[in-house]
């Protein structure tokens, strides 16, 4: 199999990208990796060295690049069995700020690639989504069938990428799946987020920063299971379908601050609620039975190792985390 793989620099495209070259989404029989062609365009969470630990495997190329660039994407496409979208701007705090980014990448940047994919013939075509899509829920889980009603810019250039992605398959006839996942965790991951944050906060004696009254719940993915799930679906989903992945962790912000002061063994740590951000979506929670039942995938990361495992990351990572989390602000 040969794929192109856009933010391979990334949280969850480094991991994709480690696991497959790694061998480890292949059962018996599976045809071994050929190559990955990894673009990413390097800006502020791209982080080259996510892909020190493989630079020297010979099946692997990366190029720097943005995916709205249609001259260079029309030259890496040719040949691919695949492409696996996961270029993203994805900070919800950032596309409050200044939303133009988040329309370039997400929306403009996924229409290049579709576009090319469709003039190349792709085999296949993997959209890597987000539970933002849905908006907040009240209660109960969203499906694959709950109307897109999203909150944040972020969230409505993702539900757009979406659409053109179902468009393409329904009008020009693109083989396509989309993914939709809940908040992934694991190593990696760039400081600005939240566990990143507020473990690199405590580590250093700092505030850690909680929005509202910390009653905003969330849905926690273990990056590796997501990563699963992604490879699941580009294999073996139905064209034309979308998966919602969940890892079944439902926890508030005030709860998961908990487990990160355990975890971190902070001593009289500075927890404060902070104003919230406008509009801030107050729960996610995803349906994945479709998931579990037409291609039987079920996460596998249990999240009180999981979470021990990816504090324990960035405690002896701090070389990493550390000038990227400055260069964040």
């Amino acid at each position: 199999m040969k794929l192109l793989v856009t933010g391979g620099a990334g949280f969850i495209g480094s991991h994709f990208v480690r696991m497959l070259l790694a061998g480890d989404f292949e059962g018996p029989g599976e045809r071994t990796m050929r190559s990955v062609t990894v673009l990413d365009a390097l800006a502020y969470s791209g982080v080259r060295a996510n892909l020190d630990s493989i630079a020297t495997d010979l099946r692997l190329t990366f190029v720097i690049g943005d995916i709205t660039d249609r001259t260079l994407v029309d030259q890496l496409i040719q040949g691919v069995d695949a492409v696996v979208n996961i270029a993203a701007e994805s900070h919800v705090d950032r596309s409050l700020v200044d939303a133009a980014p988040f329309v370039h990448t997400n929306v403009l940047g996924t229409q290049t690639l579709l576009e090319a994919a469709r003039e190349h013939g792709v085999p296949r075509f993997l959209q890597v989504s987000t539970d933002e899509v849905y908006g907040s829920i009240d209660e109960g889980q969203a499906d694959e069938s709950q109307p897109l009603l999203p909150t944040s810019p972020y969230a409505a250039s993702k539900a757009a990428a979406d659409l053109l992605v179902q468009a393409y398959h329904r009008t020009h006839g693109l083989d396509v799946v989309i993914t939709r996942s809940t908040n992934n965790y694991g190593s990696h991951q760039f400081p600005e987020k939240v566990i990143p944050l507020f473990v690199s906060n405590l580590l250093d004696g700092r505030v850690v920063p909680v929005h509202g009254e910390g009653n905003h719940v969330r849905d926690w993915l273990h990056v590796r299971d997501h990563c699963r799930a992604m490879y699941r679906v580009l294999r073996e989903g139905a064209s034309g379908e979308i998966y919602n992945v969940a890892g079944g962790t439902l926890l508030n912000n005030l709860e998961l601050t908990k487990y990160l002061v355990e975890a971190v063994g902070a001593d009289a740590p500075d927890v404060r609620c902070v104003p919230d951000r406008p509009a801030n979506d107050l729960r996610y929670a995803l349906d994945a039975s479709k998931i579990q039942r037409d291609l039987g995938f079920v996460p596998t990361e249990p999240f009180d190792l999981g979470i021990t495992e990816a504090v324990r990351w960035y405690v002896d990572n701090r070389a990493w985390w550390e000038p990227l989390k400055a260069l964040a602000g």
